[in-house]
């Protein structure tokens, strides 16, 4: 970045950049006290919730399936909490993978007499079937910072003992313990604390129990398959969703992006959900929720893990919690008679290093300013020709690869620069260039960008500072 600087004009813009920023800044007094008082009340009302339920809980775990010694050996059993009235918190980093589970009455050996010849297949509470949820989240008491890997269900992988196929089988083929270890295998041999399954049946429940989600529907979605009786009927736009017009938008994947879409869409509703949901009140219901969805989870987590779990979110910057999508490509039509995600190593080495401790085998490549694909989406109605100074002030400061995508549908207060494959550091440098919007480090974003631009109104605001420039 150093070399770009270095000429006449790009001086003169970065002295202009420099006192945008300092007269658009807001002042900060008073902010860290509030901060911290904030967060000391939160750690109070932690602290009473822990105390006042600490003698209903359970060293158990919330266990439905029966795991060979072996099984029980793939993933790390050492405590990852603490003792006594500090049970609540998080001692060590944890890697946790999340399962959702969609089983039909097809998908069992033996399935209930009363769910066959119905005329159609209904949802099943049961864990036995495919895995179309998969993600990898770690918990890092160390950074205070929490990583989520969201994995595609179409991902093509070696399952262990069972050949080349899609990575959801892995759960059919052996369950929880087969599908950490071939999670584990496709991401360099990242350790595998714990794992949760929920019934797809169980995620209403959930959300239900939480209150319903506000969300921004990103565009009208319908669907209907009466072989399921799966109907799903949503319309474009920012609405409060209960659990099964929820389970509608995380569902939904038949459109050109099919299931790595839907993988937006579940982030979404998780940014959602822990925007508002991650707080002491939530926390200390957290036994009274899990009692309503019990029967739809399977986890060798205990109750006070779970716990130092979520208090360990709630006491989380909403900043510091990252979404990633696993690098990859779609198949070509003729390259494979079934249609898959296939995995970039080199995307997945470097994204495991930065975010997950694994180290490296090899020399990570770093990407430059000339090389990243930037896209913009424009959420304000601005004319493209409106964009060009923005475009400019990218480019002379080395940024050649700029696209405008079609505009983002939801208006936005705050413009988000999107690090779609997890690269925060380039993310932010864009963000001083332009001296406005919200970093956000997540795959909601356009699919082949490093990073995506959404323009919010306070792109409005700055936007003749940046024509005056030219």
């Amino acid at each position: 970045m150093t070399s770009q600087r270095t000429s006449a004009k790009q001086n003169q813009l970065a002295k202009a950049l420099k006192s945008r920023n300092k007269n658009a800044q807001i002042p900060k007094s008073g902010r860290w006290l509030w901060f911290w008082l904030g967060m000391s009340g939160i750690a109070m009302v932690s602290a009473t919730a822990g105390a006042l339920l600490a003698v209903s809980l359970t060293s158990t775990p919330l266990q439905q399936a029966q795991l060979s010694p072996q099984d029980e050996a793939v993933f790390d059993g050492d405590r990852i909490s603490g003792s006594g009235l500090k049970f609540s918190e998080l001692t060590r980093p944890v890697n946790l993978l999340v399962m959702g589970m969609s089983v039909l009455p097809s998908d069992l050996t033996n399935p209930p007499t009363e769910l066959q010849n119905l005329g159609y297949e209904p949802q099943v509470n049961s864990f036995d079937g495919l895995a179309d949820v998969m993600i990898l989240t770690k918990f890092d008491p160390a950074t205070k910072k929490i990583a989520m890997l969201s994995i595609p269900r179409d991902t093509r992988t070696e399952v262990v003992g069972y050949g080349v196929k899609k990575l959801n089988a892995a759960n059919v083929d052996g369950g929880p313990a087969l599908t950490a270890k071939t999670v584990s295998n496709l991401l360099g041999d990242v350790a595998i604390d714990r794992y949760i399954r929920i019934n797809v049946l169980g995620v209403g429940k959930l959300i239900d129990a939480l209150g319903g989600v506000t969300v921004h529907v990103p565009k009208d979605l319908k669907y209907q398959d009466d072989s399921q009786r799966l109907y799903i009927n949503l319309k474009a736009g920012k609405q409060h969703l209960n659990g099964d017009q929820a389970l509608q938008l995380l569902r939904f994947r038949h459109d050109e992006l099919g299931d790595i879409g839907r993988v937006q869409r579940q982030q979404m509703v998780i940014r959602a959900l822990m925007d508002q949901a991650l707080n002491p009140t939530t926390l200390a219901q957290l036994p009274k929720v899990l009692n309503v969805v019990k029967d739809n989870i399977d986890t060798n987590l205990t109750i006070e893990e779970l716990l130092a779990l979520a208090g360990f979110g709630v006491r989380t910057n909403r900043a510091n919690m990252h979404m990633f999508m696993l690098p990859g490509r779609f198949s070509q039509q003729n390259e494979y008679v079934a249609s898959y995600w296939l995995p970039s190593k080199t995307g997945i080495e470097k994204m495991m290093s930065q975010h997950f401790g694994v180290e490296s085998t090899g020399e990570l490549t770093e990407v430059n300013s000339r090389s990243l694909r930037v896209y913009i989406q424009d959420s304000t109605g601005s004319d493209r020709s409106e964009l060009y100074p923005l475009i400019k002030t990218l480019e002379d400061f080395g940024y050649r690869k700029i696209q405008i995508s079609q505009p983002w549908n939801e208006p936005l207060q705050v413009s988000n620069i999107i690090a779609q494959q997890g690269d925060g550091e380039n993310a932010e440098l864009i963000r001083n260039v332009l001296g406005f919007g919200e970093v956000r480090v997540e795959s909601t974003g356009i699919i082949d960008s490093d990073i995506t631009i959404q323009l919010g109104k306070d792109w409005l605001q700055q936007k003749r500072l940046f024509k005056a420039t030219y």
